[in-house]
This record gives structure tokens, sequence and C-alpha cells, in this order.
């Protein structure tokens, strides 16, 4: 494949009163939200898993390095696997990040990597912490599993409500289309945006990963105006082409009439501008 393009959004010179997300592909992302910096399930070592020659990332992926990365006020960790839990960047970033929000159990690799217990939020499905200035989370339900060696379902996988002063966010993790969406729709909804996962899926594993028809769908059961498809783009992690999911999933938007954003890595998000739009960029990379 050639070299992915990317636009390098400066995450150290936004302002305060900007409200943004940059997408780092696969699931990493950096918001910027009512004055608060939050990085989701990041990945920026280069590779997802645990040796570092294998599932690399695809050229021009890696436009972000630790060194990019702000202080950090909230770091929400969906589940613990390795495409989504880096212990190389996690380690490098632990002087910035004042807070951890996650399931229950995913806490105990933060502490054995030297994170203060008292700085770790873990919740079960349903539960709600209250955060700083305005800020509350509540911990909902996933489809899928854990686990980072030879055992797994030792800790929770999980998908977030994030509520700010001014905006509601749902933090999509790993998950199989269910009911849980329109539970969580009807319960939390409607959402500004709905970040979901869209690629590294297969119909024999589609009780743990959506199908890209299905991310509509579920951003349809949770009332969101606006849906950020993630999990494609970085890593090749199943057997489907590198941009089959973002194809299928943009043209099951178009015919429901879901307002769907498609940043290249690196490319700013207005939150609140409904007037942005962006290219189709996949098509122009040979695969």
């Amino acid at each position: 494949m050639q070299t992915l393009p990317s636009v390098k959004t400066d995450l150290l010179q936004l302002r305060k009163e900007e409200d943004v997300l940059v997408w780092m592909g696969h699931s990493s992302y950096f918001m910027q939200v009512d004055g608060k910096t939050i990085l989701v399930d990041p990945v920026l070592s280069g590779h997802a898993s645990p040796l570092n020659f294998t599932t690399k990332s695809f050229a021009g992926a890696d436009i972000y390095t630790t060194d990019d990365i702000p202080e950090i006020d909230f770091l929400f960790i969906s589940h613990d696997h390795w495409d989504h839990v880096d212990y190389d960047s996690i380690k490098k970033m632990q002087p910035k990040i004042k807070t951890i929000i996650t399931g229950l159990g995913t806490g105990a690799h933060f502490e054995r990597w030297g994170f203060k217990k008292d700085m770790i939020i873990e919740k079960d499905w349903n539960e709600t912490a209250t955060l700083a200035d305005g800020f509350s989370v509540t911990v909902t339900p996933a489809r899928h599993f854990s686990g980072r060696a030879f055992t797994r379902n030792k800790a929770l996988w999980v998908s977030f409500v994030l509520q700010t002063p001014a905006h509601k966010i749902f933090i999509g993790g790993d998950s199989g289309y269910d009911a849980h969406f329109k539970i969580i729709g009807n319960t939390h909804g409607p959402f500004d945006l709905a970040i979901l996962e869209c690629g590294q899926y297969d119909k024999s594993w589609k009780y743990i990963h959506m199908l890209p028809e299905e991310v509509v769908l579920a951003a349809q059961d949770l009332h969101a105006k606006k849906l950020l498809a993630v999990h494609w783009g970085k890593f090749s992690l199943s057997n489907h082409a590198w941009d089959d999911s973002i194809i299928r999933v943009d043209k099951a938007a178009t015919e429901k009439n879901m307002p769907l954003l498609t940043p290249m890595i690196g490319e700013q998000v207005n939150i609140d501008d409904d007037s942005q739009s962006f290219s189709h960029w996949w098509k122009h990379v040979d695969a």
C-alpha cells in the first residue's frame, strides 16, 4: 500500500476554547471538549501486538508520537486488547496523565505499570462517575471480550457516555451489534456525536465486531446526530481490504441519512461545526 495521506493538527497549539477531535488511526483519538483534554485507547508505538515486528501500522499512519500529546485530563480505556492499550505509549505518557477511566479489572494493568490507584476510576456497566468541572461519565455495555495474554475475560470491556457541560458524546469500544445500543440511546441519548468501530470485522465474528452496515444502525439506535467510524485505517487485523469497511459504512450512512465524519488521520474535526465536510480520501490510495 502507498503511504496514507494525513494532516497533522498540532495538539500542543490548540486554543483552550476550541472543541475539537483528532483521529490518530484505528481506535486512538484525542479530544479537547469544554476545556478538558481527552485521549482514548492510544496506540502510538507503530504496532498492535506484544511483538513489535508484528501487526505493524500502515505507512503514513504513525504521524503522532507521545511527544505530540499534551497533558491529558481524562484517559479512556475501553478494554485491554493490544490494539487499544499500548504499554510503550502509556508508560511514555505517564507523567502527562491525570485520570484514567475504564471498566472493572483493567486498572490492574495500570497499577502494575506504576500508576497510582487513586488516579484510576474503574466502573461496572451502568455505573456513573462524577468528574471535574461539570463532566461525568457512565460506563455502558459492549459485546466483546478482553485479555492480553493466555487468559481471557479477567477485565470488563465497555463503552462510555461522556457528559460535558455542553456536549454528550458516545465513546464506543469494540462491540458486536445488539440491543444494548438501543437501550443506551433510549436511556442516555440523544448524542451530539457517536464514535463507533467499523473495521476488522468478519461474519464469523460478528458477535464481537459489528459489520459495517450495523455501525450505522447502532448510530441510529443511539440517536446520534453525527457518526465517526474508527477501528480502521492503521492496522490489518482481519481478512477484508483495508478500506472495505469505510466504503460500506459510507454507503450505508448515505442511504440512512446519517451524517458521517471521515477525517484523514490527524485532520481536525470541529465538534460543533455541522457544516464541516471531509473528502473520500481513501479512494485515492492504492492498496
